[in-house]
């Protein structure tokens, strides 16, 4: 054999080596996946086709849940309008931790402890938060209507939580108050990423300070604006345990997501091929707002490129 072919074998026999080291070490992990991702989703799949429960056989139904939630199912199309205006609330938080960035990232005396302070209710457990946060809300003891009444702003109380239009307006300020930390903190590495030599070089030519923040700020900060987008879609997806604390989806369905319905018709009246409908339903939207999102961050970074 020539010298040539006994290198090429050899290099072959490593190459091959390597690949089955590397399938040893990712195996594990992908088991994992498997059996607790993809085999998981499959079979909620399948059970939403079909009329099943713990107590009876299960039967093939075809789409039957999916036209008694389209088309009969009010409680349904207001959990998913409720899930979108949550979703839709998120950029409202994402621009206010850009502007408390912006702030605690200038020469602002004592920048360093406000950052800290808004940073702090992050960390704190949802349900406490959900808990104090009630209390606040609460229209006999509550702080809130404590401190409004005190200013004269209302003769009565207001019932946050009890009130069909102001309860998921209520849950929902709660919930940018505990996420908007983090969306600081993020927003804020971004800014700190950007050349300072950027914005004096700007100065110099005499541009105004609107024009810096978006013809620099912004295109600089889209990765960073981009995770907390992915990140405010997530949450407003999975936003189940503030929910179930605060109002337990009610007055009503007032403040009913996807998530909380699902756990009630899965778990509260057993109708686990209904829930497992809703489920995929939850999912598709999930994934059709990533490939919106993932096909808008593309768009800008085109246009930021060709400027």
């Amino acid at each position: 054999m020539a010298a040539p072919d006994v290198v090429k074998d050899w290099w072959g026999r490593r190459r091959t080596r390597q690949a089955m080291l590397i399938v040893c070490f990712l195996l594990p992990s992908l088991a994992i996946f498997f059996l607790y991702r993809i085999l998981p989703l499959g079979w909620n799949v399948v059970l939403s086709f079909q009329s099943w429960s713990p107590m009876r056989a299960s039967r093939w139904v075809g789409l039957e849940h999916y036209e008694e939630m389209l088309f009969y199912d009010d409680v349904f199309w207001q959990a998913l309008l409720n899930t979108l205006i949550w979703i839709g609330a998120a950029p409202l938080a994402i621009g206010l931790a850009l502007g408390i960035a912006l702030l605690v990232n200038s020469d602002l005396k004592g920048a360093s402890v406000y950052r800290t302070i808004v940073f702090l209710s992050y960390p704190l457990m949802t349900v406490a938060v959900g808990i104090v946060w009630r209390w606040m809300y609460d229209e006999r003891g509550g702080f809130i209507n404590w401190a409004l009444r005190s200013a004269g702003v209302i003769d009565r109380p207001l019932g946050f939580l009890q009130s069909f239009d102001m309860a998921l307006p209520a849950v929902i300020v709660t919930d940018i108050w505990q996420i908007l930390g983090f969306y600081m903190i993020v927003l804020l590495a971004g800014l700190q990423q950007i050349p300072p030599h950027l914005y004096e070089a700007a100065r110099v030519d005499g541009v105004p300070a609107w024009a810096r923040f978006t013809r620099i700020t912004l295109p600089m900060l889209r990765p960073a604006l981009f995770l907390c987008a992915v990140i405010g879609l997530l949450n407003s997806m999975t936003a189940f345990d503030l929910v179930y604390v605060m109002t337990g989806g009610g007055p009503g369905s007032a403040t009913e997501l996807l998530i909380t319905y699902i756990y009630r018709m899965g778990f509260g009246q057993t109708k686990f091929d209904y829930a497992a409908a809703i489920t995929v339903v939850q999912f598709a939207l999930l994934m059709l707002l990533t490939v919106l999102a993932n096909r808008a961050a593309g768009g800008n970074a085109g246009a930021v490129d060709r400027d």
